[in-house]
């Protein structure tokens, strides 16, 4: 079956109510776009990952609905138009959405990861580009950390460059966990990963199974449970956002052995000073590392 996709600029008062009426008129999905892409007039609306932005759409919003190639365009344009009380139609136009080998798109775009100097990340449908390198098999899902977002390579780079044999390592917002799996393959003896999203938790025990690594995964609560506060790990790694990691500072900082050694990222380059002053009183931390405006801050605990 092929498809068409409708595609109506507005102004970005209207992006919103208007696709909320496109569905409500008979649309399969609908998305928004800037109208200004790829000129100088292009606006970024996002900001920090994970942040809502202040607006939900653009000065000049392109609203591309997705219909059936038999349905009638223009009486579902005109009546989401008339729903959210629109002065008049908008023009629109059309383009063709051919039938394609969907899975088989979505796969070609992910292609190994190579990280550092002996890591890849493989999606399941790829063989390995080194049979001798670390190897972790992950497939994009819904949980953060493949490897190909800065802070994460960011953080992998520094497991790799401080190997933790046979030492104890807690990942802090794990996602996928990722982190935990490099950090078990590198050597370490026991590692913990935790995150709030019980999905994220789900998603990272699958993916620990497939590498045959073993991690104890737990949600906050449960890891406070099983671990009290006086327990220590010999390195602490967390990939979050600027604005948590300043928050969790006393407890992040606190789970930390004597000796042992502290990194964070998730951290814009212009925020690595704040976040390194919320550690001050706990840890002394510095930039590691730099990679497209991100950075990672490290630091060791004194003995």
């Amino acid at each position: 079956m092929a498809w068409i996709e409708i595609v109506i600029e507005v102004a970005r008062a209207h992006a919103e109510p208007l696709s909320d009426a496109l569905m409500d008129a008979g649309a399969l999905s609908v998305s928004v776009e800037d109208a200004d892409e790829g000129t100088e007039d292009e606006k970024p609306l996002f900001g920090e990952p994970g942040m809502e932005p202040d607006e939900t759409a653009w000065d000049r919003s392109r609203v591309v609905a997705l219909a059936e190639v038999d349905s009638d365009h223009a009486s579902i344009v005109a009546e989401a138009a008339a729903a959210i009380s629109l002065a008049a139609t908008p023009t629109y136009t059309t383009r063709s959405v051919e039938e394609q080998d969907w899975v088989r798109l979505t796969q070609s775009q992910f292609a190994p990861i190579h990280i550092g100097k002996n890591i890849w990340v493989v999606p399941s449908w790829h063989d390995a580009p080194d049979a001798d390198a670390l190897i972790l098999e992950l497939d994009p899902g819904l949980a953060f950390g493949t490897g190909s977002h800065p802070t994460t390579r960011l953080c992998m780079e520094w497991l790799e460059a401080h190997a933790p044999k046979d030492l104890s390592v807690l990942d802090y917002g794990c996602g996928s966990g990722i982190l935990a799996m490099v950090a078990k393959k590198l050597g370490a003896s026991h590692v913990v990963g935790v995150d709030i999203d019980p999905q994220a938790i789900e998603s990272a025990k699958y993916n620990a199974e497939r590498n045959q690594c073993d991690i104890e995964y737990a949600l906050p609560a449960e890891f406070g449970e099983a671990h009290p506060a006086s327990e220590k790990f010999n390195v602490v790694v967390a990939n979050i956002l600027s604005s948590p990691l300043k928050l969790m500072a006393p407890m992040l900082a606190g789970r930390v052995a004597a000796g042992g050694s502290l990194i964070l990222s998730g951290v814009l380059a212009r925020q690595a000073e704040e976040v390194a002053a919320a550690y001050a009183p706990f840890i002394q931390l510095s930039v590691w590392a730099e990679h497209e405006g991100w950075v990672a801050l490290s630091g060791q605990l004194a003995g």
